[in-house]
């Protein structure tokens, strides 16, 4: 239990920074970060070597905020109008929600949403996203290709400079 806390107490600032990213909201940033820990916790006893923790942990979080962004998708949701007289209780949201980056990033797929925050938000290369996701070098690169393109060309559609 020491141990485990020790590994996972200084990285929850930047799991909750990287489900906030990917999921675009702080009450589903937390969730998914509550479920990560429970996911870690139970499978705490199976992690060999602790040295791999921090790419083992952020492993578990992407794959619940993929799994998120899944869920969302298929479900409608209804986006109320912003009422001034409401204080935004999540400054930071509000402004990230009001530019055009947020609804570029909210076009892609869930799995090219994640390529794209792990390379640009985490600063992680290439080889080091392919290793927390589990798939080739190449799959990453492509995903990477294709959602730049959408971003792209969902910029140039609001008339925003690329």
């Amino acid at each position: 239990e020491t141990a485990f806390k020790a590994l996972v107490g200084p990285r929850l600032d930047r799991a909750y920074g990287l489900a906030w990213h990917l999921l675009g909201n702080g009450p589903d940033a937390e969730d998914a970060c509550q479920e990560a820990l429970l996911a870690a916790w139970s499978a705490w006893p199976k992690l060999r070597d602790h040295s791999h923790f921090e790419a083992w942990f952020e492993r578990i979080l992407v794959n619940i905020c993929t799994e998120h962004l899944r869920r969302r998708a298929r479900r409608p949701t209804i986006v109320l109008p912003d009422e001034p007289a409401i204080p935004d209780r999540d400054v930071m949201a509000g402004r990230v929600e009001r530019d055009a980056m947020a609804g570029a990033l909210a076009s892609l797929s869930p799995e090219q949403r994640v390529v794209v925050v792990l390379r640009f938000w985490a600063d992680l290369s290439t080889d080091a996203i392919a290793e927390r996701l589990g798939v080739p070098s190449g799959t990453i690169r492509s995903r990477l290709h294709y959602a730049l393109d959408a971003l792209r060309s969902q910029m140039a559609k609001e008339g925003r400079p690329r």
